[in-house]
């Protein structure tokens, strides 16, 4: 049988476990182990098996993926998170719509320790849904607003869908991380103005407060939010100020949230515990599907099937735009069905060749991909940002409701695509000034 041929059937029952919900790493590693096996025989498969997650683990770069993760759970489980949402509302709430604004700019802010799409829809829900519910906010506004502001968790840095990237592509992370922060104001700001577009066309579905609180305490609630903001411009700044490298800045960011949530006594011993089991779990938990991604990639140029797609794409001579568009639609469709980092890993060995040959920049492509993973997190039929709304109201809203509530904001992900590709600076200039 030809190789190619052996890679294509690989593939092929490589999405087929995944129809059958098979976890994506088993489904990763069962395939690409079982196809060397066949290539080139039992030793070198059972080497490759014994010796690539070590070699791949080890990596220095990957080490900065449970130092976000750990500060990331650390403000969650003290709490630091929590003023985040009562700040944008202090500030926010003269507007059309303010309640939702709000979340928005409070999802941003969370976003800024978290990197998780998931995270962040599910802990703005629980403080900003409640809120919205008992101004008369229509749920449909409610529902979609929280789940289309969760999806910033991916872009704005730290963000463990870009860290992966970087280590698959071997672009700067500290380059993608600062690109991620215009793609995600970007997308912040056009959800902005549907939910203001909205609620001035419709006063009736988010009603303005009664009253719009002072500016004591507005200073009041910034305040008690200092030292998040402080932590953020210490990571993120570090990184773009060349102080630290993405990996560094990871380590600083752990240690400092610790600190910080110890000296606000908002965090036990208990809650320390908590948040490095969490870390550890969902570490292990994106390693071994990074590992399989691997091992496919090992898979794929064994067999030279990765070659075969890439040269038949080539051959098309299609433009750039063309090609742009082709790649979104296989994304659009990803994204329907499996999780995010499952369906970047799955494709980037593939297109690494084929963005290599047609000169695309991989710090654009990088936020660029995630952007559309991160649209896949409110799509329909497996919307995952979607399910998490549903969990947190409960019998309050139907999936219908909350679908039917994010079909303006994909509209604005439409457009904030369209922009991107027009208009590259948007992601590449802060990345530029770094140099």
């Amino acid at each position: 049988m030809e190789r190619e041929i052996v890679g294509l059937i690989g593939l092929a029952l490589m999405l087929g476990l995944l129809i059958l919900r098979v976890h994506i790493g088993i489904a990763l590693i069962s395939v690409s182990f079982g196809g060397i096996y066949y290539l080139i025989g039992p030793r070198p498969a059972f080497g490759m098996l014994s010796t690539l997650p070590y070699d791949f683990t080890a990596s220095w770069t990957l080490s900065s993926v449970p130092m976000f993760l750990l500060m990331g759970y650390v403000c969650y489980y003290a709490g630091l998170t929590r003023g985040l949402f009562q700040v944008a509302r202090s500030w926010l709430a003269w507007l059309p719509g303010g309640l939702a604004v709000a979340t928005i700019w409070g999802s941003a802010g969370f976003a800024a320790v978290t990197g998780s799409s998931i995270a962040c829809a599910a802990a703005m829900g629980r403080i900003a849904i409640p809120e919205m519910k008992r101004a008369g906010y229509d749920m449909k506004l409610a529902t979609g607003s929280v789940a289309a502001a969760g999806t910033l968790g991916a872009l704005i840095p730290p963000s463990i869908l870009l860290i992966l990237f970087g280590v698959f592509a071997e672009a700067p992370i500290a380059k993608l991380f600062i690109g991620g922060i215009g793609a995600g104001l970007t997308t912040a700001v056009l959800y902005m103005a549907v939910v203001v577009g909205l609620a001035t066309l419709r006063p009736d579905l988010a009603p303005r407060l009664a009253e719009i609180p002072p500016m004591e305490e507005r200073l009041r609630d910034l305040r008690e939010t200092w030292q998040i903001i402080a932590l953020l411009i210490v990571v993120i700044g570090g990184m773009f100020g060349g102080f630290f490298t993405a990996t560094e800045a990871g380590a600083v960011g752990g240690l400092a949230s610790i600190l910080i949530a110890f000296a606000k006594r908002s965090l036990n011993w208990r809650g320390l515990w908590e948040s490095l089991k969490e870390t550890l779990l969902t570490t292990s938990s994106l390693f071994l599907i990074a590992i399989g991604a691997t091992l496919l990639t090992r898979f794929l140029t064994l067999s030279g099937t990765g070659h075969l797609i890439a040269d038949a794409i080539i051959a098309m001579q299609a433009n750039t735009l063309v090609l742009l568009v082709g790649i979104s639609a296989i994304y659009l469709v990803l994204g329907m069905f499996l999780d995010p980092l499952g369906a970047m890993l799955l494709t980037v060995p593939v297109l690494l060749p084929i963005l290599d040959n047609a000169g695309i920049d991989l710090i654009w492509f990088g936020v660029f991909l995630v952007k559309f993973l991160e649209i896949g997190m409110i799509t329909p039929p497996i919307g995952m940002n979607v399910f998490v709304i549903k969990g947190v109201v409960g019998s309050e809203a139907s999936l219908a409701t909350i679908f039917r509530g994010i079909l303006l904001f994909l509209a604005a992900d439409a457009i904030a695509v369209a922009l991107f590709i027009a208009f590259p600076q948007i992601i590449l200039f802060l990345p530029g000034l770094m140099n």
